[in-house]
C-alpha cells in the first residue's frame, strides 16, 4: 500500500498507546480515520485532538471480544466513507501471574481482546476489504495485527497474555498467505513490540463489569510490578513505533519488530526446537531479576 491520502483506515484500541498514534501519522497523511476503543474518554480526547487537525474522523466504543460490536464498527465506517483500506487490528489487554493461577475470567477477557478481537477484525474486514477492491481496480489495501513480542517468546508469569499473542502471529502468518494465495491486493503485517511505554501493564483500568477480578496472588502482584518497571523504561516510544509500522506497510514489509536486537532470544528458541533442547533459561543473562521474581513471590 502506497497512496494513503483519502483512504479510510480502521483503528481498534484507537484511544491510546499504538493506536492514537496510529491515528495521528493518518492524519498527518490525510486520511479519513475510524477510531474504536472500550474507554469513552479517552476516545473522545483523540476524536477531538484529530478533528483539531482537519482530519475526518468517526470514533466509537467497541469491545471487540463482541462479534456484533466490531460488525456494527464495519457498518458504520462503511456507511460514513464507503470503504476500508487500512485496518489495524490493535486492541489489547495484558495479565501476569503463574499460568495456573490465572482464573476462568482472566484467560476469557485477555483471548476476547487479544485473540478473538483480532479473529473477528480479520474475518469481517477482510471480507469486507474485498468487495471494496471489486469495485476499485486501483485499489490497495492492508491489514496490520498488533501481536508483541510475547507472541515469539515464552516469558515466566505471563502465560495468558503469551499464548494469546502467539495465536496472533500464527493467524497473522496464514492470513499473509492465504491473501498470497487468492492474490488479493491486500498485505499483512505483524506488529511484534517489546517494552514500550504504552498502557498495556494497565490493562486492569479498562477491566469489564462481566469479567470479575478474583484474589490477587503473590505471583500476579509480582509480575505487575515488573510488567510496570519494564513498560514504563522503555527507550523506544510509541509513536517511533507507529512511524515503523507505515514505513513497513509502504515496503509491504510483514514482520515489525520494535527491538530487533531482541531476536537473538527468539533464535535461541528456534535452535532449543531443532536441537530437541528443553527451553533455555530466560534469566541467563540477568539471573537477578529470576531472583527478585522468587523472592517477590514469596513476600506475605
Amino acid at each position: 500500500m502506497k497512496i494513503f491520502k483519502d483512504r479510510v483506515a480502521v483503528i481498534t484500541g484507537g484511544g491510546s498507546g499504538f493506536g492514537r498514534e496510529f491515528a495521528l501519522i493518518g492524519a498527518r497523511l490525510g486520511m479519513k480515520l475510524v477510531l474504536a476503543d472500550v474507554q469513552q474518554d479517552a476516545l473522545d480526547k483523540v476524536k477531538a485532538e484529530l478533528e483539531e487537525q482537519g482530519a475526518q474522523v468517526l470514533a466509537m466504543r467497541c469491545d471487540v471480544r463482541h462479534a456484533d460490536e466490531v460488525q456494527a464498527l464495519a457498518d458504520a465506517t462503511m456507511a460514513r466513507f464507503g470503504a476500508v483500506h487500512l485496518v489495524f487490528n490493535n486492541a489489547g489487554v495484558g495479565s501476569g501471574g503463574l499460568i495456573w493461577e490465572n482464573t476462568q475470567a482472566d484467560w476469557e477477557w485477555v483471548l476476547g481482546v487479544n485473540l478473538w478481537g483480532v479473529i473477528h477484525g480479520v474475518r469481517i474486514f477482510t471480507n469486507l476489504m474485498l468487495e471494496c477492491a471489486k469495485k476499485d481496480p486501483e485499489y490497495e489495501g492492508h491489514i496490520v495485527n498488533t501481536a508483541s513480542m510475547a507472541g515469539m517468546l515464552n516469558a515466566p508469569t505471563m502465560g495468558v497474555y503469551n499464548v494469546s499473542k502467539h495465536a496472533v502471529v500464527s493467524l497473522s502468518e496464514t492470513l499473509y498467505q492465504d491473501l498470497q494465495l487468492a492474490e488479493a491486493p491486500i498485505g499483512a503485517s505483524v506488529l511484534c513490540p517489546y517494552f514500550v511505554p504504552t498502557g498495556i501493564s494497565q490493562s486492569h483500568r479498562n477491566r469489564p463489569s462481566d469479567v470479575p477480578m478474583g484474589a490477587v496472588t503473590a505471583s500476579q502482584r509480582a509480575s505487575q510490578a515488573m510488567s510496570d518497571k519494564a513498560v514504563s523504561s522503555g527507550k523506544v516510544s510509541a509513536a517511533e513505533v507507529a512511524e515503523n509500522t507505515f514505513n513497513a506497510i509502504r515496503d509491504e514489509q510483514f514482520y515489525i519488530f520494535s527491538h530487533p536486537a531482541a531476536l537473538g532470544n527468539v533464535q535461541e528458541r528456534m535452535e532449543d526446537i531443532l536441537a530437541l533442547r528443553n527451553p533455555s533459561d530466560p534469566y541467563k543473562a540477568a539471573p537477578h531479576i529470576r531472583d527478585m521474581l522468587r523472592a517477590k513471590m514469596k513476600a506475605v
